[in-house]
């Protein structure tokens, strides 16, 4: 298979890889994108960016909890640009998706798209949307919402940069006071700050860990070459907890800790120890605008030059 620029390209940016080395890892696995992907953190290549984590779109994130703190909701509404997610009329739309969302029975976009708007039942959420678009003069886009619940304690929501960030946290507790209200708020701000990916270990699939393993048993063995099995599996199991206890949640150090090392876990552990409570930090909800979608990028001057 022909290696083109524009593989060399796609895969650079995913990777963070030099040009040569992603040429040379499509060249190997045959133009295969994820397993050259896969080629070049085996042999050291690649860094820690990722295509997908690069945040471009505009708009606005909303979570929003109901009066008896059981039950949240969190939608991003998209805009083309940064100036219309500073509207009033957007941001008061956005509001009005998000109390849609925190009632709504939908299982999936297409079927919240479709149902009547709440404050209007003779028109649908699609519609209200299209009727939006035509008011602010730029396309709109609702991308996604999740409902959150939790009958045995409370959800704690959390919003930073303005609605750049929101988060929405399940605590599950027998005692609702002001000190563990400020613990959730702590975990939430972990959250959007920190990025993890799961709540706990627990939440990582078996499947996940069995490929991480390959791919860093086939790098320390690049690393190493004449160590033997005990050393190498030492090598990946000790960069397998690293890795954990930065995706996870409840492993990541809490950035608030004074010594630099209580885990997220102790902290809230250390909170329900002096309020003589249980608590159990079930799941958390983490909405970045723009997440995972890059946008496109301007160039004035070459459009003004084709319109002379």
């Amino acid at each position: 298979m022909a290696i083109t620029a524009a593989m060399v390209k796609e895969l650079r940016e995913m990777s963070g890889a030099g040009m040569m080395d992603c040429k040379k890892a499509l060249t190997k696995t045959e133009g295969d994108m994820e397993k050259a992907m896969d080629f070049l953190r085996e042999n050291g290549m690649a860094k820690a960016q990722k295509k997908a984590d690069r945040v471009a779109a505009e708009g606005l994130c909303e979570g929003i909890v109901a009066e008896d703190g059981k039950s949240a909701a969190v939608v991003e509404v998209n805009s083309e640009t940064d100036f219309v997610a500073k509207n009033e009329k957007f941001q008061t739309f956005v509001h009005a998706v998000a109390e849609q969302a925190l009632t709504t029975g939908a299982a999936d976009l297409d079927a919240f798209m479709a149902e009547p708007w709440k404050a209007d039942a003779s028109k649908s959420v699609s519609e209200i949307l299209v009727e939006q678009v035509a008011v602010i003069s730029e396309n709109l886009k609702i991308r996604r919402f999740a409902q959150m619940k939790e009958e045995n304690g409370f959800i704690q929501a959390y919003t930073h940069a303005g609605g750049k960030i929101v988060v929405l946290v399940d605590v599950e507790t027998d005692v609702c006071n002001e000190a563990i209200a400020e613990m959730a708020k702590n975990v939430a701000m972990q959250a959007a700050a920190m990025r993890p990916k799961y709540n706990s270990r627990a939440e990582v699939s078996q499947e996940y860990l069995e490929k991480e393993k390959e791919i860093l048993l086939a790098a320390a063995r690049n690393e190493k070459p004449n160590a033997n099995d005990k050393i190498l599996n030492g090598m990946v199991m000790g960069r397998i907890n690293k890795e954990l206890a930065e995706i996870c949640l409840q492993d990541q150090v809490y950035v608030k800790a004074e010594d630099g090392k209580q885990t997220v876990a102790k902290y809230i552990a250390e909170v329900a120890k002096q309020n003589n409570a249980k608590i159990n930090v079930k799941g958390f909800i983490r909405f970045e605008t723009g997440e995972g979608i890059e946008k496109k990028k301007e160039d004035f001057a070459a459009e003004v030059a084709a319109q002379m």
